[in-house]
Parts: structure tokens; sequence; C-alpha cells
């Protein structure tokens, strides 16, 4: 009984969104479709979200290992600050958050009138995408390393350097082949929120279309415009860009559960 009510709830609150999207981006067929995601606001739209993701993730994919290592490898005062700082962006709004570095950046903000006189441009541009998605994409990677790292102790790092390797030789040979599981499912999380990221972007992007609409902007621009049958069609690559990153943090759960099996 209660494996049934599982079972419906995951096809309802899943499997039939899912279905849905898809559907609904193939009514038209394919030929559509493919307009649809090739029309130049579109190829901009997917770019765009490209680009940002691949700035922020490897970003984030330092700054986590960096933080995890200190809060796990070292004791100091301030540690709970630092966890529950690492810890900000989930309990905080992203549209809080993107409105934070409009108040920062923006044209009446802060630093405003010291960014406007010197050209640089960051709210409604680039940059400003790129700092409201490392924000709220920030604690992915550290939250899947910290408990790992803290369990596995400080032992094998402190006979590495005892027996006279480098701080990189002892991260790249034994740190890093101790966490890379962790570390390759932090980053797949850290990649989707990247991707699928709105309510942060939305605030710092200015919807100006074909410059600063990621592809759930875009979506959310077609759909307005009532053009259902794009805004679907481009709502399938993220759709698509799920499925993706479930089926390698499946892969990746089954080798690193065969990896432990073969150990013990």
């Amino acid at each position: 009984m209660l494996i049934a009510a599982a079972l419906a709830y995951f096809g309802l609150m899943l499997l039939l969104p899912l279905g849905t999207v898809i559907a609904e981006g193939l009514r038209k067929g394919t030929e559509a479709w493919l307009a649809a995601v090739t029309e130049p606001d579109a190829r901009s739209a997917i770019w765009l979200t490209l680009v940002v993701a691949a700035i922020s993730v490897p970003l984030n994919t330092v700054f986590g290992i960096a933080g995890a290592w200190l809060i796990s490898k070292y004791d100091f005062r301030g540690k709970p600050i630092l966890i529950t700082l690492i810890d900000l962006p989930f309990s905080v709004s992203p549209v809080v958050s993107g409105l934070v570095f409009v108040l920062l950046f923006g044209a009446q903000g802060w630093f405003g009138t010291w960014l406007q006189d010197r050209n640089i441009e960051i709210i409604f541009a680039l940059p400003g995408l790129v700092l409201a998605t490392v924000f709220v994409t920030f604690p992915f990677v550290a939250r899947q390393l910290i408990p790992l790292m803290t369990m596995q102790g400080r032992a094998s790092e402190e006979a590495a350097l005892t027996l006279g390797a480098s701080g990189w030789q002892t991260f790249w040979h034994v740190t890093l082949p101790n966490i890379r599981f962790a570390l390759l499912y932090g980053v797949l999380l850290c990649n989707a929120r990247a991707m699928g990221e709105f309510g942060a972007v939305s605030v710092v992007s200015g919807h100006i279309r074909g410059e600063t609409n990621t592809m759930p902007l875009h979506v959310e621009v077609l759909y307005n415009e009532y053009n259902f049958a794009a805004a679907f069609a481009v709502a399938t690559l993220l759709a698509l860009l799920a499925v993706v990153t479930l089926a390698l943090k499946s892969f990746i759960e089954w080798r690193h559960r065969d990896e432990l099996a073969a150990k013990f």
C-alpha cells in the first residue's frame, strides 16, 4: 500500500509534469520545436545560460573544496559562523539575493556611481548574472564535501605530509581520490541549479531580450506572450538537463556503491 502511494505521488509530482512539458513542446511537430529553439533570441538565451554556468560552476567548485577543506581539516574560532554563512543561500529567497546585488551595484546602489564613472556594467549585464548565480549555487559543492571530509578525518593527509609530500601533492594524491564522487555529485547539482536559476537572475538581468535573458527567463517571456508552443519547446531543453543530471547522479551513485563493495 505504501509503495503504491509512493509511486502514485512520484508519478503525479514528477513524471506527469515532465511528460506534459515534452508533449506540449512537441505538439506542433519537430520542425516547429527546432524552429523555436534555434531562433536568434532562443540561441542567445541558450548560449548565455551555458556561459553563466561555465563561469559559476568552476568558481563554486574551487570555493566549495576550499571551504570544505578548511572546515573539516582545521579547528578555529568562528567555524560555526562559517558553516552558517555557507548555508545562507539556502535560507534566503533568490529574489532577495538578486535585490541585494541591485542595491550594491545598481545605478542607485552603494557602488553605482563609482561603477558608472568607470563604464563598468554589472547589473543588467553578464557580471550581474554570474554574481547572482554564484550566490544561489554556492552551498552545493561545499555541502556535499563537508560531511564526507569530516568523516574521513585528517590522518591520511597528516601521514602524507609526514612522509614529505607537499600540500598540492597531498591534495591531488590523497584528498581528491577520496572525495571525487561527492565532488562530482556536488558539481552536477550546482550545474543543474545554475542553468535553471530564475529568481535571482530575473532581478539582475533587466529582461533584455536577446542580451540578458537566460533560458528560464526566455521561457517566461514566451509564455507571457502566449507563445506556448515555443515556451514549452525551450522548456524541454531544461527538462532534458534535469533528466541528464538525474542519470549522471544515478551513475555516480552506482560507481561509488560498487567501489565501496569492492573495498569491503
